[in-house]
């Protein structure tokens, strides 16, 4: 059961960021499980429940250690996360993904599509401009059922858009849909479980949508 991260939490990872390396890590081990991993899967597992029904849908918890192809003398990573999404034999961050993450400075959780191939953006500002109205309104119920905006990183050259309703939609290079806070005592607290779970089934729509385009 989830009973929220502790200030120990936060205090390893700072330290893994400046010792990134096996003897500290190893030093350390037993406070990665009991102040992160171990909080981390319980969460997960506390905001998986109530989208178990949702067809498709599988859990993963990251790990801290690093691929070693990638890991350029930093053998461990600063931040811990979960994600709730389809399986796929693509790069997990070109498909739709439902997510929390923790690093030193902060956490945040909701929807992405991170780094979308770009005939699949291609077929998202097409979906969108086929169907503007009926996309419009699914962004304002999603924003209304969360809070958060339905946005994108935006490309540096603007794409033309005969359509001015949809317009910004056409400079999105991904779609993002989530919100980042600081460290505070709500993520020390239970009831993280539930405002997180509260958000992601909101964002079930959007993930839907995302899920017959990308």
């Amino acid at each position: 059961m989830f009973e929220g991260f502790r200030p120990e939490t936060i205090d390893f990872l700072w330290g893994i960021r400046f010792n990134n390396e096996k003897s500290w890590f190893e030093a350390h081990k037993q406070e990665y499980l009991d102040y992160l991993y171990t909080p981390m899967k319980e969460l997960a597992a506390a905001v998986y429940e109530p989208l178990r029904a949702e067809p498709g849908l599988a859990l993963h918890v990251s790990r801290i250690y690093r691929d070693a192809r990638y890991a350029h003398g930093r053998p461990y990573k600063d931040s811990l996360w979960f994600s709730i999404r389809h399986d796929s034999e693509a790069y997990w961050a070109e498909k739709p993904c439902l997510y929390f993450d923790l690093n030193p400075e902060g956490y945040g959780f909701g929807f992405g599509v991170i780094y979308p191939k770009a005939e699949a953006m291609n077929r998202f500002r097409q979906a969108a401009a086929e169907r503007p109205e009926a996309f419009l309104q699914l962004v304002a119920e999603t924003e209304a059922a969360t809070g958060f905006s339905v946005s994108g990183d935006c490309y540096v050259r603007k794409k033309p858009c005969d359509d001015p309703r949809i317009a910004s939609v056409y400079q999105w290079k991904n779609v993002l849909c989530h919100g980042r806070y600081p460290v505070d005592e709500a993520l020390y607290q239970p009831s993280l479980a539930q405002r997180v779970q509260e958000a992601l089934q909101g964002l079930l729509p959007l993930y839907r949508y995302c899920m017959t385009i990308f």
